[in-house]
């Protein structure tokens, strides 16, 4: 039995890694969330354009990486090896091209190819020289073939990105307060692209359910439904519950029956919350905040707005039901209501704050040869340089987007499990300033995800942890995927 042990666990070893779920993140970011980030700002419009034009718009097209190469100072270009990044204190990185077009008056001008920058290349990861090479061939290539990979090569520097542990997005939570108006509160954090919107339902002491997201401060529920396209409050009723009457409901019903029609409740909710422009521009202006920011996980169109409403209805019946001690609380440290940002995850964040950067510097460039009566080609005035830059201070600094430190830092070699232990490493958002009790304890759901001992003495214990070394996370599933096999076993979509 030993001997039958002994082989099996050798095999199991030989294909799996420790870190796959890691190398796995960061193939997703380069094959399918680089795509994403580009869509999401596929066209740029300049406000300032030449005066015989009507209409100028610069596109974004196809996105792709290659494998690690560096150019010579002699203008060659080679494939460089990670031993050699190390060697040369170089940062082992991968060209970016993009194919980007040009349209005048909807014809097109010009199309071409360009490099918008260096994506530095996580090791045995898809874009990797070391990836599928043999132990012979790794040692060959001066690495050590027992080395797990998933950590990058910063200016020579080994630095390994820290998952990051938040609350799951899209979900509502829903806890007792001990301080506040309202007795319970619903927190949920929608989430879409570069969008991260909190929103909060509270009971007042009224009996009036309020809402709060972004600048709309406490709005009734039942108005926002009503703006949504939900007028009718038989309709109303039957989505928080087809099957029971809820006097919470129907109290919020009767103090806003005056409310009918749906531009009525726009209207309302626009002198709420201080827009003070007429009618019509109010009510425009609202509908645009309430596709915007409401919800937006759902949607940011105008057919959205009826899924948004079903939506509510059900947060709200949930906060019923918890209020009235009819369904448990939620544990926010129960890890079914956590999610572990990887490198890939980190990295799309990265790079989409800086496409941003890389965007205004191209309008800002455009903008200004524009003003002196001549017309640019967008090939000259593209800084590859730039995104290039700033996606390797973050990396070599620690110092990522949304003001967090310690992201990226250089990996501990003094020996190998303390080398593991640092690529399983998970970080908590929280302030290690503050108390967050129960935040810092043993939850019984790490059992198995995360090694129970390993945390640091003092202000971090409980904060700052470890994934089980056997420890694997499965990747964020597309909507589509699962609603097929849900469909085949009788889910009826809503129209």
């Amino acid at each position: 039995m030993r001997k039958y042990s002994e082989t099996l666990l050798k095999k199991y070893f030989e294909d799996h890694s420790f870190v796959a779920s890691n190398i796995e993140s960061f193939n997703t970011f380069i094959d399918v969330e680089l795509q994403q980030i580009i869509e999401e700002n596929k066209v740029i419009e300049p406000t300032i354009i030449p005066h015989n034009v009507d209409e100028f718009k610069i596109k974004f097209d196809k996105i792709w990486v290659e494998k690690p190469t560096i150019t010579e100072a002699d203008g060659s270009k080679k494939k460089i090896f990670p031993i050699e990044a190390r060697l040369r204190k170089i940062t082992y990185s991968a060209p970016c091209f993009i194919e980007v077009s040009a349209e005048i008056n909807g014809v097109q001008r010009e199309l071409f190819t360009t490099q918008i920058g260096n994506l530095p290349i996580m090791l045995k990861s898809k874009y990797c020289h070391l990836k599928g090479l043999s132990r012979e061939e790794l040692i060959e290539q001066g690495e050590d073939p027992d080395d797990p990979g998933g950590y990058f090569i910063i200016n020579g520097t080994e630095k390994v990105l820290i998952a990051v542990e938040d609350l799951a997005a899209n979900k509502m939570l829903i806890e007792k307060t001990s301080i506040g108006v309202s007795e319970y509160t619903g927190k949920l954090f929608s989430e879409r692209g570069s969008f991260k919107i909190p929103h909060t339902l509270e009971k007042m002491k009224d009996g009036i359910f309020y809402l709060t997201f972004t600048r709309v401060k406490r709005i009734p529920v039942v108005v926002l439904l009503k703006a949504l396209g939900l007028t009718k409050d038989e309709e109303i009723m039957r989505f928080v519950s087809s099957t029971r009457q809820y006097d919470d409901v129907i109290v919020n019903l009767f103090e806003f029956v005056d409310i009918k029609a749906e531009e009525e409740a726009l209207d309302y909710i626009a002198k709420r919350i201080g827009i003070t422009q007429s009618k019509e521009i109010r009510i425009e202006r609202m509908q645009e905040i309430l596709d915007k920011y409401l919800l937006p996980h759902l949607g940011t169109v105008h057919r959205d707005r009826i899924y948004k409403s079903y939506n509510l209805c059900k947060l709200l019946k949930k906060f019923i039901m918890a209020s009235n001690e009819e369904i448990e609380l939620d544990d926010k440290d129960h890890y079914a209501n956590k999610r572990l940002k990887l490198s890939g995850d980190l990295l799309a964040d990265l790079f989409r704050v800086n496409l941003k950067v890389l965007i205004g510097d191209l309008l800002y460039n455009f903008q200004r040869i524009v003003k002196r009566g001549k017309f640019p080609s967008i090939k000259v005035i593209i800084r590859d340089k730039l995104l290039t830059s700033r996606i390797y201070s973050s990396m070599a600094t620690g110092s990522w987007v949304g003001a967090r430190k310690g992201i990226s830092q250089r990996i501990q070699r003094l020996n190998y499990l303390e080398t593991l232990s640092h690529l399983q490493r998970v970080v908590s958002p929280l302030s290690a300033a503050q108390e967050n009790f129960e935040a810092r304890g043993l939850h019984p759901t790490h059992l198995g995800r995360l090694c129970p001992v390993e945390t640091p003495e003092g202000t971090n214990i409980g904060l700052r942890k470890n994934l089980s070394l056997l420890a694997e996370l499965s990747a964020d599933t597309p909507d589509e995927e699962l609603l097929k096999p849900l469909k085949s076993l009788g889910l009826k979509p809503i129209r």
